[in-house]
């Protein structure tokens, strides 16, 4: 695949970026804001949607709810984990309080969980907080 297809985490918008361009800073297409900025994107229903199937880079989602104590605490080190990890992986955070809907769909039974995704399908989950490295070693586990 010389091209691929990577959603804007400003405008939402999908921009195609050459494979050897992915490390180079590519910019949206659509409203040239970065496409990578190393820190997790906050996603709502819509978004959500169209960063897991129209991407064509694997997404670990964070889902997470505000209240959640050891959401709070693994939230600086999924945010360290963004900047290891992008742009080969798209780090999204999505509250099951404001999109509670979306907890439901993707049977999330307890917080946090992070859940990998790949091609719009599910290849790993991971109930419970876990440390950058560990956030880290358990997606490259996967990929």
């Amino acid at each position: 695949m010389e091209n691929l297809h990577i959603v804007c985490p400003a405008c939402h918008g999908t921009s195609r970026v050459a494979v050897l361009k992915l490390t180079a800073g590519p910019r949206c297409g659509h409203c040239q804001h970065q496409l990578f900025s190393g820190e997790p994107v906050r996603v709502g229903f819509d978004d959500f949607e169209k960063h897991v199937y129209r991407s064509h880079i694997p997404v670990l989602i964070d889902f997470w709810a505000p209240w959640c104590g050891p959401c709070e605490m693994m939230a600086p080190a999924f945010a360290a984990a963004a900047k290891e990890l992008e742009p080969h992986v798209r780090l999204l955070k999505l509250s099951t309080e404001e999109e509670p809907i979306m907890g439901r769909r993707w049977n999330i039974r307890s917080i946090p969980t992070l859940v990998l995704v790949k091609d719009g399908k599910e290849i790993a989950r991971q109930p419970g907080a876990l440390d950058r490295d560990a956030i880290v070693n358990w997606t490259r586990q996967y990929l």
